[in-house]
């Protein structure tokens, strides 16, 4: 402690307030499943460090918006970044920051991807995609130049992304929020009509229903899709959407915490945020050795912390990925070969805050996506105070001091762990922030007498 100010009886603090890593685990919680002798994969994975990271920090779990709904990644983390109050844009204007496109504001956009197909009982089944071979992907490219004359009559501005998927925008409707017409659960829906979800999209979805039906008919009659059919490749005969939404002016992601944020990426979605939010970012493709792709977003994190960033998002998609194999043991051997490159954490948490969590539940079986089952989640600072959880796993971390906590929950904990608790007495900034911010703006110097 410093000496007390002129005429101050309590000492003046000593600054020790410290950066906040967050290592997200996509997907990463699960269901205890019988092959697994009744656990969880990681509750079944041989995780050493994890579990001495569990030992040192709390544990609790993670449900991000309670029982029962599944998120998806790009709900979980809005609400996790800090922006549950604010409306959220829609996936496709994320992708298409993330893809590098100029998004507008208030300007509807629409995720759109060509599909394989077949008639059944009077619907359209939608049964699969383009695939990465080249031949997919030239035909996914022509097609989508065949239908320039239909964008075109309606008004729509497409911008291709690869595998045959495009953010499309449509300048003349400003909302964009309207269902999907991609099933997303292929097995259990046909391809669907566009309905508005408010008055204001009634527009758009009639006229989105409109062109889709219009591109149903010229894929139909494409002779790519012809050719397709001869070579016994399933014609790419039906134009899919969904994730629409349009953007709108929103607070950088500084003024929301009230710290400066960076992130290691490694999708599209993920540069999108990055590029909404105004966060920096170190961009890391995915390296197919696990082991040594976490331990390069770690030192990534590092590298981020010296530059200034108080706090750092560092994802992997690896868990999700092998969740969604429906395979276990996959996502076992998964989570130990992440494990394998998370040996920094020790050291990491010496100097840092640091959390380890998922952002939702992707069980390894079952005919489902995405659950609100638990995820472990473990915090871990210098001045953090260890509880009784011995093992880094869902039914270890239920006994964990931190209890359950939902996704708007995660920053406002980790920002009082690390000694930067928004003090509600004090106001600094126009809006509350996550943090006590870092860089209020001050009064300038009054002008001197000439």
């Amino acid at each position: 402690m410093k000496a007390p100010g002129y005429g101050e009886d309590q000492p003046r603090y000593d600054d020790d307030r410290l950066p906040v890593v967050l290592v997200l685990l996509d997907g990463l919680g699960d269901r205890a499943l019988p092959e697994l002798g009744g656990r969880t994969p990681s509750e079944a994975a041989r995780t050493p460090h994890l579990d001495a990271f569990a030992r040192r920090g709390a544990s609790g779990w993670h449900l991000p918006f309670g029982w029962g709904a599944a998120p998806s990644s790009e709900v979980a983390h809005w609400s996790i970044f800090g922006y549950s109050g604010v409306p959220f844009p829609g996936r496709a204007v994320l992708e298409a920051l993330g893809g590098g496109i100029p998004v507008p504001l208030v300007t509807a956009a629409t995720f759109a991807c060509l599909r394989t197909s077949r008639v059944a009982d009077g619907q359209v089944v939608v049964t699969g995609r383009a695939r990465r071979d080249r031949q997919d992907l030239a035909d996914a490219d022509a097609l989508y130049e065949e239908l320039g004359p239909v964008f075109s009559t309606y008004g729509a501005q497409v911008h291709r992304l690869g595998r045959g998927e495009a953010v499309v925008f449509f300048p003349a409707f400003a909302n964009g929020e309207v269902t999907d017409s991609d099933p997303f659960f292929e097995d259990y829906h046909p391809w669907l009509r566009v309905r508005p979800v408010h008055d204001g999209s009634a527009g758009l979805a009639a006229h989105l229903n409109a062109m889709l039906l219009t591109t149903r008919r010229a894929l139909e009659a494409s002779p790519i899709n012809l050719r397709r059919a001869a070579e016994d490749r399933p014609p790419l005969d039906v134009l899919t959407t969904k994730w629409g939404g349009h953007r709108s002016e929103i607070p950088c992601f500084e003024a929301v915490s009230g710290v400066a944020g960076a992130a290691v990426t490694n999708s599209r979605l993920y540069r999108g945020c990055c590029a909404l939010f105004g966060l920096a970012e170190v961009h890391q493709a995915p390296l197919k050795d696990h082991t040594e792709d976490m331990r390069a977003r770690l030192a990534a994190a590092d590298a981020l912390i010296a530059g200034g960033a108080r706090f750092v998002h560092v994802h992997t998609k690896a868990t999700d990925e092998a969740g969604h194999t429906k395979d276990p043991r996959a996502k076992l051997e998964v989570l130990e070969a992440l494990d394998a490159g998370l040996e920094g954490l020790a050291e990491l948490s010496r100097r840092a805050v640091v959390i380890v969590t998922g952002d939702h539940a992707t069980p390894s079986r079952s005919g489902v996506l995405h659950t609100s089952d638990p995820t472990p989640f473990v915090i871990c600072g210098p001045g953090t105070r260890p509880d009784p959880v011995e093992a880094f796993g869902e039914a270890d971390a239920a006994s964990g001091w931190i209890g359950r906590l939902r996704a708007s929950e995660i920053l406002p904990l980790a920002f009082s762990e690390a000694n930067r608790p928004v003090f509600l007495g004090h106001r600094a900034t126009p809006r509350p922030t996550l943090a006590l911010p870092d860089s209020p703006e001050p009064m300038p110097l009054p002008p001197r007498d000439p």
